[in-house]
């Protein structure tokens, strides 16, 4: 899979391992739509199987503590 994804709809599975956050935002600067931050500052996919998007792995490898999972 390109890590842009193509017009046939590629989509990814998105995982944020919570033991790792540390609610930094960062993902969330990335990609504003692809993640948000709860009330105890942790972040969670807004789709965890959204269509594939290089903003999404901006946020992946933005993440100071790598606890987000792209598949």
């Amino acid at each position: 899979m390109r890590a842009g994804g193509d017009s046939r709809g590629d989509r990814w599975h998105l995982e944020v391992d919570r033991s790792l956050c540390i609610g930094s935002g960062m993902c969330v600067g990335a990609a504003p739509g692809g993640f948000r931050l709860d009330g105890a500052r942790q972040s969670h996919p807004a789709d965890p199987d959204p269509r594939a998007a290089e903003a999404l792995l901006e946020a992946a490898e933005s993440c100071p503590v790598e606890a987000i999972a792209i598949t």
